[in-house]
């Protein structure tokens, strides 16, 4: 059976996802009466929640006399990680495109990472049913965007499919035939060549790691050279040619629709997941005895955000979570950094913390609910941007961000002005279509973090804005940050809502009426720029003369809900977010009130 190993990529909420389950459904992978749910990719919990890919996954269907491996990749930015790393066992790309909104950060980002390494694209405009769908624009500024990348003339050479993957058809042009995917699997087959094979005995190189409660540690990755069986005896090489295990392939898995199924014998070429070998990472290379030189991993581009994971220290600590020590906590960290190239861990140098880097505040954020979930408590600090020195002029230089924002209009100055506040440049303004504008920035990473509700709050929610790392460049000098203080507990108890209610004219609560709190716990935001300690637990004095007028009836006004993006936003350098797996809370670094008044004149005289 011929064999084709295509990826699909795209910004986030262009259909990837969608795509791949009309590719399923129309290549007879499911049965005529098979309940099949919406997005049958996004198999994770998180996944299925917020509606986006995390974890790029691959799936596999039969076409004519072909079978086509598919790798769905994550749309979002901060999971570029996931896509680098993939793009090695593919030779060809689907670049899916939106046909109102044209190609996004993130499209542009893998693309040039996929042209690079001389992948053969096949552009599809998806969604074309639109109201405001362009096809012919999108189509324009696709080709642009290749030739800004330094593809090939081969490369620019680009097939060009039209269609909705909602719809489940694909065509030659926006107008139709629209009948099936039928022309996006014939391309597939005319335009991606087949898998090159190398010379000699086995070599596979290891992408993806998963746990299987039953297999054990699988490793998902391409066979470059060679066939592997099971109870083959193979041996692990790092990237450097250093042996790192020898043992037995136990189970060989191949894809098969949705399904995996175990198969006999592992061709050259295919996309296959091995169970057996304890030690066996991603980037690592399986192969045959006799084979002495690894296969080359993609280099995956640094961190650029980290963040301060601690044990949770509270007055509440252990009352909701079951897994809070530091020895926990540690082995968690470094379980994800083995199977997630694009996140590094290290001890920071007390011990008891964990200095956790990765490529954006989502990316840290989902790691953290994926903890909570399973039962962990714990505290985290604010994000901080990863600085690094120039070689030869020891210059100190941060990461910038291009941030794309789609706003309407009359919304547009407000955002320009926030925008100049944290340093950015605007490089491109330019209409999007139905009075909107899109912007361009250039802006200092550690001035975006945070400013997502800020902008949602100044535009009524009608902005979109998409990040993506440019480059290094050098400090831009001091950024504006929050501008307003906060109240915090100075007592131990549950909250009583009179005493909320003679607050209020302080600033808005973050808590509710019977919530347990404790001496340090932020329990509001307050009006002026200071912090202010306040005692939230305390009640109406009551005699026993009676008063002539009614009591005041206590009127609470909804307090601000915070979730895990915005706490982390919200925060500011001396302030953590405690997380548990049924709260979240913030909470001062220092509890006790006068320590943090020492910390304050320290700093003030430094």
């Amino acid at each position: 059976m011929k064999l084709r190993n295509i990826a699909i990529i795209a910004h986030v909420d262009h259909g990837k996802t969608t795509l791949v389950d009309r590719l399923l459904q129309q290549s007879g992978a499911f049965r005529e009466n098979q309940r099949v749910g919406e997005r049958v990719m996004d198999s994770n919990e998180l996944e299925k929640e917020r509606g986006i890919t995390i974890m790029a996954k691959v799936t596999s269907v039969a076409w004519r006399d072909s079978r086509i491996n598919i790798v769905d990749t994550p749309g979002h930015a901060d999971f570029g990680g996931e896509v680098e790393r993939i793009l090695s066992m593919v030779d060809g790309a689907i670049v899916l495109v939106d046909a109102s909104e044209g190609p996004m950060p993130q499209t542009k980002f893998v693309v040039g990472k996929a042209l690079k390494i001389g992948l053969r694209p096949v552009v599809a405009v998806n969604k074309v049913d639109k109201p405001d769908a362009r096809p012919a624009e999108v189509v324009n500024e696709i080709f642009d965007l290749f030739a800004a990348l330094d593809a090939s003339d081969e490369q620019l050479d680009f097939p060009v499919l039209y269609g909705s993957a909602k719809q489940g058809w694909m065509a030659a042009t926006p107008d139709g035939p629209k009948e099936s995917m039928a022309p996006l699997f014939d391309l597939v087959l005319q335009h991606v060549p087949p898998p090159a094979t190398g010379e000699g005995g086995l070599r596979m190189l290891g992408t993806l790691l998963e746990a299987n409660p039953y297999l054990g540690r699988l490793i998902t990755g391409r066979v470059f050279a060679g066939s592997v069986k099971p109870n083959q005896t193979v041996k692990v090489l790092d990237r450097g040619g250093q042996l790192i295990e020898q043992g037995r392939v136990s189970t060989i898995l191949a894809f098969r629709g949705i399904d995996r199924t175990p198969i006999e014998e592992a061709e050259a070429g295919d996309i296959v997941a091995v169970a057996g070998l304890e030690k066996f990472n991603v980037a690592d290379t399986l192969c045959g005895l006799d084979v002495e030189e690894p296969l080359q991993a993609q280099p995956i581009d640094p961190p650029t955000l980290s963040m301060t994971f601690l044990v949770n220290d509270s007055p509440l600590a252990g009352t909701e979570g079951s897994k809070v020590t530091s020895r926990v906590i540690r082995e968690r960290l470094y379980k994800e950094a083995a199977g997630n190239v694009a996140l590094r861990v290290e001890d920071s140098p007390g011990g008891e913390s964990f200095i956790v880097s990765g490529r954006g505040e989502l990316q840290l954020a989902i790691l953290i609910e994926t903890m909570r979930r399973e039962g962990f408590e714990l505290a985290v600090s604010r994000p901080k941007v990863v600085l690094q020195r120039d070689p030869v002029s020891n210059q100190l230089l941060e990461p910038i961000e291009e941030a794309v924002i789609d706003v309407d209009e009359e919304y547009s100055g407000i955002v320009v002005q926030k925008m100049a506040e944290r340093k950015a440049e605007m490089t491109e303004m330019r209409p999007s279509g139905g009075n909107r504008l899109r912007l361009v920035f250039h802006a200092p990473a550690r001035g975006l973090i945070g400013y997502q509700g800020e902008l949602l709050t100044d535009t009524r929610g009608t902005a979109v804005m998409n990040r993506l790392f440019h480059s290094y460049a050098p400090w831009k000098g001091d950024v504006a940050r929050r501008r307003t203080g906060v109240l915090v507990s100075s007592e131990d108890g549950e909250a009583v809502a009179y005493a909320m209610w003679k607050l209020e004219d302080r600033g808005p609560m973050m808590i509710e009426p019977g919530c347990k709190v404790y001496r340090g716990m932020i329990v509001g935001e307050h009006t002026r720029e200071n912090d202010l300690d306040v005692n939230v637990l305390k009640g109406k004095q009551l005699t026993n003369i009676r008063a002539a007028g009614k009591d005041e009836a206590v009127r609470l006004t909804p307090p601000i809900k915070m979730t895990l993006e915005k706490a982390l936003a919200y925060i500011e350098d001396d302030e953590l977010v405690e997380v548990t797996p049924r709260s979240i809370r913030l909470r001062k670094a220092l509890l006790d009130p006068n320590d943090r008044k020492r910390a304050l004149r320290v700093k003030e005289s430094a």
